[in-house]
């Protein structure tokens, strides 16, 4: 059973704003320096070396060392899915303000972009409806499945379900399919094993990719092509 006290330290590692920042630009997967991290949280290397550490030693980041470098990520998809809730719930919870003008960056953003591991946004959104409607897969509530229709769809775009379920592999005990609730769109995004597989599909095959300084991603003309292809999909 979670204790009073160690909830109450997840929530205070994740509440101050140099950490959160630092939390926030991890979401998009990849691993960072203290730093790369530093620079995003606008504090010294020394700081963020600080920080880091305390939210290793709680279980929130992991540490990869290559050479002389250490890079930062985050431990888990349940770290990722703790800082999009968060997310979901701050917007929620703004206070009504006069409409103000949104910069490139907040459009792509809300566009698409990857949410740690799997696709968010309005296109990951969109991924999700298409995949529903079509009868590929079933989500309700916190919980998600492919169908066999689905299963045959993610076959034929060279995603291996078995892989991805056999067991005694390291990502054997994570959920396959789940609904993650979009921050942006307040609409559930595919997450789990699958959201993640075909993210990265979409990585490796250039239907993506990545915008510079942040967590958005841009759909190139295969992407464009490849998604109205096979999900029935066209992004404005």
């Amino acid at each position: 059973m979670v204790t009073t006290a160690l909830f109450a330290e997840i929530a205070t590692l994740a509440g101050d704003p140099a950490r959160a920042a630092m939390l926030n630009a991890l979401m998009d997967g990849r691993a960072l320096t203290a730093t790369e991290l530093s620079s995003v949280a606008g504090i010294t290397p020394q700081t963020a070396s600080g920080h880091l550490n305390r939210m290793t030693t709680a279980g929130l980041l992991a540490v990869e060392k290559q050479g002389r470098h250490r890079y930062h990520r985050l431990a888990a998809p349940a770290i990722a899915q703790m800082v999009e809730s968060i997310m979901q719930v701050a917007a929620t919870l703004q206070p009504p303000r006069k409409p103000v003008a949104t910069g490139p960056r907040d459009a792509a953003l809300r566009t698409a972009r990857t949410c740690y591991d799997h696709l968010a946004g309005q296109l990951g959104v969109a991924l999700a409806d298409a995949l529903v409607d079509a009868g590929h897969a079933e989500l309700d509530g916190d919980v998600g499945a492919i169908t066999d229709s689905g299963v045959k769809l993610f076959t034929g775009l060279g995603i291996d379900l078995g892989s991805l379920t056999a067991r005694g592999t390291r990502r054997s005990a994570r959920v396959l399919c789940r609904p993650c609730l979009d921050w942006s769109e307040r609409r559930p995004h595919l997450a789990g094993k699958i959201g993640a597989a075909l993210c990265t599909h979409a990585f490796e095959h250039n239907w993506i990719r990545r915008v510079d300084g942040t967590r958005a991603v841009s759909v190139t003309p295969k992407g464009q092509q490849a998604l109205r292809a096979s999900f029935g999909i066209t992004l404005e």
